[in-house]
């Protein structure tokens, strides 16, 4: 239930509202202060309270049932845009184009700082890379693990880039400790014990739609980080799968308009591992650019032919920079339409 409250109310009417609602019924109540409204989130069993006797309060505007079984991601609940801002300063969403770039994995402390300064000159705002890798074969390269975090960190002090890396299991919850964003992949979107342990830290986590998941799934694997307290949680649409065999995946773009209506939470893309074909992965930025993405991450690597994972859609240091000009450039002309 939403209960949107009338401009100007006095705090102490708006605490004992709340006081009464939570001592009477079952609820949680969460509250989101805007600019010209106060807006009050129920969540629990709303059944029992009857919506016309809350209607009559005269400091209530407005009364609505939601239906949707997400609440805290739910933009009905918390209209404005989330913005997800680091200590750094770095922010995601909020009108900007963030730009999240690096290698696949993590393979050598040459490589990981070399990209990482060429990135950061061609203006990306977060070192992305691999340290644990999940890979559809048992063979093929795992990741350099603990040490690969270890070089990531490294290449932070370089640059300066916050660190962006993807966790595979509770048990690596210690080695994390020190990672600025924590990224979640597609295979995990459904790991609900790994979900709920990361909603209990205060860090920004990157929560990546899996392989065949619907725009819902997605939403409500973001509640169980957001129902845990962390409400720092950034989407990401990086290609589902489909009929289609000639690109890796299909990348979803409508997803993104999709997701921003429904919720309030940061939107990037991956086009990547949505195409896993380096020459697709520039129009395909272009067009999430457009579209209103709140955000890019894109593999780059110095050495695309040698690289020990994912070198097919991995682009070099130059085609990033190129790509982010424009990329930017479209952002910004869309932007002042």
């Amino acid at each position: 239930m939403i209960i949107v409250l009338k401009p100007n109310q006095k705090q102490e009417t708006i605490d004992a509202f709340i006081k009464k609602l939570t001592a009477e019924y079952e609820v949680q109540v969460n509250t989101w202060v805007g600019t010209h409204s106060t807006v009050l989130g129920l969540i629990g069993d709303t059944t029992v309270i009857d919506s016309e006797y809350v209607a009559a309060q005269d400091f209530v505007e407005s009364v609505k049932r939601v239906q949707e079984p997400y609440k805290k991601a739910n933009r009905k609940f918390h209209p404005d845009d989330t913005v997800i801002t680091l200590p750094g300063g770095q922010k995601i969403g909020g009108g900007s184009l963030t730009m999240i770039a690096g290698p696949c994995s993590v393979e050598s402390e040459e490589q990981i700082c070399l990209v990482a300064e060429s990135v950061k000159k061609s203006g990306a705002q977060f070192l992305r890379g691999g340290a644990f890798k999940p890979r559809t074969s048992p063979y093929a390269f795992q990741g350099m693990k603990a040490q690969g975090l270890e070089l990531l960190k490294k290449a932070r002090k370089l640059t300066g880039l916050p660190i962006v890396t993807e966790i595979m299991s509770i048990e690596h919850l210690d080695l994390f400790e020190d990672v600025d964003v924590i990224q979640v992949g597609a295979r995990n979107m459904q790991n609900f014990e790994l979900l709920k342990q990361l909603g209990k830290l205060d860090k920004p986590i990157l929560l990546k739609r899996g392989l065949a998941n619907t725009i819902e799934e997605l939403l409500m694997s973001a509640e169980y980080i957001m129902a845990e307290g962390n409400e720092q949680v950034i989407l990401c649409e990086r290609g589902i799968r489909t009929y289609e065999t000639i690109t890796r995946n299909t990348l979803d773009i409508s997803a993104v308009p999709v997701i921003k209506r429904l919720s309030h939470l940061p939107v990037i893309v991956d086009p990547s591992h949505a195409s896993g074909i380096n020459w697709l992965i520039e129009p395909l930025a272009i067009a999430a650019a457009a579209i209103g993405a709140d955000g890019l991450i894109i593999e780059v690597h110095n050495d695309p032919s040698h690289a020990l994972c994912d070198g097919a859609q991995s682009i070099t240091p130059d085609q990033f920079e190129v790509l982010s000009r424009k990329v930017n450039r479209v952002f910004e002309t869309v932007s002042a339409l």
